[in-house]
Parts: C-alpha cells; structure tokens; sequence
C-alpha cells in the first residue's frame, strides 16, 4: 500500500511523521510530505519519495493543485496527516481528498472542534472527569485583570489554543510568553492554573463506531524545556484506560488521538486531547502495539482485534543523533520539489 505521511520534522520539537514510518516502513511504500527541505526525515532514508508540500494556511486550492500533480506519478492510497496546523484542511476537505482516491482516517469537524483547549471544560464533564480553572484572553490588560483578581495565583500556564504552553512565576513572564505564542500562532490564548500529581499521557486510535481498537498508557519521567517526553514508562492505569474508552464511546473518534492527564490519586485532571499520533507513538509499536497499522486498517475497513495489553514498566528513552547526506539533496528538493 501507498501511504503519504506529513510531519517529517525531527530536531529538538519532533513531529510524529517518522515515527509513524518507522511503524509502516516494513509493510508499506512510504511517501513522504514535507514542508520544509530542511526537515530531517527527507534525508534519512525512510521514505520512498519525498514532496515539498503547500503551507496549510495557503488553502484547499494550493493543497489539491499539489496532490493532484503528485498522483500523475506517484499513487496515493492512504494519507496519514500529522500536524494540528494541517488536520482542519484535511478533515474539511476530506470528501473532495477520498474522491480524488486517497483514503483518510480522521475524526469529524464537530470531534476535532469538541477537543480545543477552550471546549475541554464541557468535555471534562461530560466524560466525569476534571478540568484545571482555565480562562481565555486576547489581550494583556485581561491577563493583568486576572492577576490583581486573585482568579490564579502563580505559577499559571499561559498557552495557545493549539501549539506552546509555558509555565509561569510572575506576572512579568506570562506577559512575555503571553506575546511570544500570540504572535506566532495568533489568539485566543489560554491562562490556565497549574495542577499537581503525575504527567500520565495515553496514545490511541478508536475506528470511529465508539471502539477504541489500541492504547498504551506512559508516566513521563523527564522532559524539555518545551514539554516533550524525554523518558517515560509504561503503566497500567485503569481509569485512565476507561476515560479513554469514555471518550472514544461519547465521540466515536476515528483514527489517532493522544490524551494528556495529570493524575493525583484518584483524581484525574484532562489537560489536552491531541487530534493526532504523538512523536512517540513508535514506542507502543515495539511493544507489539502498531497503531499506525491499525489507522491503515480502519482506513481499508478490515477488522481489528482490539489491543489494549501491553507490557509494563519499559522505559522510553529519545536521543539525538547525527547524519551526513550530499548538499546536492537539499538543493533538488528546493528547486524540483521532490526527492
């Protein structure tokens, strides 16, 4: 099967792009979508090919000019997106994208919307859980107002609505990272009090009729300075396992999601649902769940015997590594567009 993968950014900030190859690569031919040539993954072997996509904001138009140029070549069975930025085009457009014969598997608009971090209060509730006090501004004299309101008290998460968070210990950096998210992914931004406990996250996929097909659950251990898991273990954590399977049954989501919790005791706090794989979702394929595969079978509508077992306490460890590749490469893929 011809699949395309989007996110093929692997530096300190790594999408999931490559490791949802590197859980295809064996079965599969890869395309690769990049939107940078200066993407890691277009140089490390692991895709087939490799096309220099249209930036998301430029529209529809751009990205269906684009794919249809593609296909004259290059077959598309399957497309698995992998950036935030991209997935509203794609779930937008998903009828005229399936009709040009490459499958999808995404949620709906309505699920996509439903896990915004400023709708995540209603979902909270409906799924029996809690949500930290969050409030959304647009500018800095209403950050102040909540600061001299004693509504939050220090430290708070000053984030954007989809990309950044940052945490905070007086007034004068949550102005300064107020500005830093709002002038690169825009408004609204939200302030957000901090809770306590462990930082457990879960990766999944439901097959959109209110089944969650594959799960594995993490404790992360260490972090960068931006968030991203640097070492984790595997737990087994049953109410966190059944919110997922709440959340999947209340929705019937299709295709990957990634819940993020802070766990204390027996509460649990819900602090984001992304609407795609995580950048380590290649760990629950070593451990005999490939969830990507699973995206890839729901997507050929063939059916899945659900996984949710899976060994516990193996530990998660990302490291950085070098390569060396011909300039030439770069220089092909900015001036033909491909690799």
């Amino acid at each position: 099967m011809n699949i395309a993968i989007s996110g093929l950014n692997n530096t300190d900030n790594p999408a999931p792009g490559i490791p949802v190859i590197k859980s295809l690569k064996q079965n599969h031919t890869i395309i690769g979508l990049s939107y940078n040539p200066n993407e890691p993954g277009n140089y490390m072997e692991l895709c087939d090919k490799v096309y220099l996509m249209p930036y998301p904001s430029l529209g529809f138009e751009e990205l269906k000019a684009r794919l249809e140029f593609i296909l004259q070549t290059t077959k598309i069975d399957l497309l698995i997106p992998n950036l935030d930025a991209e997935l509203p085009l794609y779930i937008k457009y998903k009828k005229e994208i399936e009709d040009m014969g490459i499958k999808l598997c995404l949620p709906s608009s309505t699920n996509f919307e439903l896990r915004n971090k400023n709708k995540l209060t209603s979902l909270s509730k409906q799924l029996g859980i809690s949500y930290p006090k969050t409030y959304e501004i647009s500018s800095e004299m209403e950050l102040e107002k909540l600061i001299k309101e004693d509504k939050l008290e220090f430290p708070i998460m000053v984030k954007g609505n989809y990309y950044k968070a940052y945490m905070c210990h007086n007034l004068q950096t949550s102005i300064e990272n107020f500005y830093k998210i709002s002038n690169e992914w825009g408004f609204p931004i939200l302030i957000q009090e901090v809770v306590k406990g462990e930082e457990l996250n879960l990766v999944g996929v439901g097959d959109g009729k209110g089944n969650l097909v594959g799960a594995v659950a993490i404790k992360k251990l260490t972090t960068t300075d931006i968030g991203k898991i640097w070492t984790a273990i595997t737990i087994e954590n049953e109410k966190l396992m059944n919110i997922a399977k709440d959340f999947i049954a209340h929705t019937k989501w299709k295709g990957p999601f990634e819940l993020e919790c802070i766990v204390d005791k027996e509460k649990v706090f819900m602090i984001e649902i992304n609407p795609r794989f995580p950048a380590w979702v290649y760990f629950a394929t070593e451990l005999g769940v490939n969830l990507p595969q699973m995206v890839v079978d729901i997507a050929r509508e063939k059916t899945i015997t659900p996984k949710l077992i899976y060994p516990k306490n193996k530990m998660y460890v990302r490291f950085t590594g070098e390569m060396v590749t011909d300039f030439t490469e770069f220089t092909k893929l900015i001036s033909t567009k491909e690799l």
